[in-house]
This record gives C-alpha cells, sequence and structure tokens, in this order.
C-alpha cells in the first residue's frame, strides 16, 4: 500500500491546490458559481485522484487515477488562462499558477511510465 502524502507528485498538487483556494478567494463574487468553483474543483481533484490510486491495488488503477488526475490538471491550466485573460488574476500569478500546473502534469506522466 503506497502513502499518498509521501509522494512529491500529491505533495505538488496539494501546493498547487492550496495557492488556487487563496487566489480564487479575491474573485468577484459574482463568479462564486462560476470560474472559483471550477478551479477549486479542478485543483483539488489533482491531489485527490491520486490519492485515490493510492489505495488501489494494481499499478494499472493507480495509473488510471493518475490519468484522472493529469487531465484535472489540464483543466486547470485553462482555467488559469481564463482567469487571466478576465483580469481577476496578475500576469505574475498567471506564470506562476501555469508554470506549477504544467509541471504538475509531466510529473504524473513521469510517474505512470514507473509503473508497470
Amino acid at each position: 500500500m503506497r502513502n499518498f502524502k509521501e509522494l512529491i507528485i500529491w505533495q505538488k498538487s496539494h501546493e498547487l491546490c492550496l495557492k488556487i483556494y487563496k487566489v480564487t478567494a479575491s474573485f468577484p463574487k459574482t463568479e462564486v458559481y462560476g470560474i472559483t468553483s471550477q478551479m477549486r474543483r479542478s485543483s483539488s481533484s489533482i491531489p485527490t485522484n491520486i490519492a485515490e490510486g493510492c489505495g488501489r491495488r494494481s499499478d494499472p488503477d493507480f495509473r488510471r487515477f493518475l490519468t484522472f488526475a493529469a487531465g484535472s490538471a489540464s483543466e486547470l491550466e485553462y482555467q488559469v488562462l481564463l482567469s487571466n485573460d478576465l483580469e481577476f488574476i496578475t500576469p505574475e500569478f498567471f506564470n506562476l499558477l501555469t508554470k506549477d500546473a504544467i509541471e504538475v502534469r509531466k510529473m504524473i506522466y513521469s510517474f505512470c511510465l514507473k509503473l508497470k
């Protein structure tokens, strides 16, 4: 059984999720059920799927959940772009969050290759 908290991909994705929650706290209140909710869901989906995959018995099952996590990272990357275009975040936050989302996705793909 794997301990998800020991995985660097989980740690990085958890940190990204915390950043997203903090940055979306300043989004317009009219977006609470829109982009704010979407970004929080997709960002929390990444470490959640990694954690759930760790609880599975086989590498193919774990890989499937990692694939879901990578998809959520791609979804989040777009939502960060949209937030930037809507001027909800600064260009600095856009660059930081985009870099983090891409890094997490690459780490997930790399980890998948190491599974049997």
